[in-house]
């Protein structure tokens, strides 16, 4: 059980000086700086600047860009002062996708 402990922990990236990423509403009404600690296929670690008091974080996105064109569907997994880890919520485009992939196959 050790070796898929290891494994996960290989699997997640850390970022010495952070990447300056946002967090924005599901409807768009708010949107925060923050900066990326450490990210996985699943979870990241971030390090808000600012208040997150009054912020629907039950669901939101994760901006990687500053146009918005990479981002990641998240909800909140646990906060600690500043700093929050999330979890990255699964699209329904991607279960699409999995149609198409076993065309393919045939």
């Amino acid at each position: 059980m050790a070796l898929t402990t290891e494994n996960a922990a290989t699997d997640r990236v850390a970022f010495g000086r952070g990447y300056n990423v946002w967090i924005m509403g599901i409807d768009g009404t708010w949107r925060r700086s923050c900066v990326l600690k450490a990210i996985s296929n699943s979870e990241a670690e971030l390090e808000l600047e600012g208040s997150i008091e009054g912020l629907n974080l039950k669901e939101f996105f994760l901006l990687l860009s500053s146009t918005g064109l990479a981002y990641r569907r998240c909800e909140l997994i646990r906060v600690n002062g500043s700093e929050i880890d999330v979890r990255f919520l699964k699209t329904k485009n991607k279960a699409g996708r999995s149609s198409g992939s076993s065309a393919m196959a045939n």
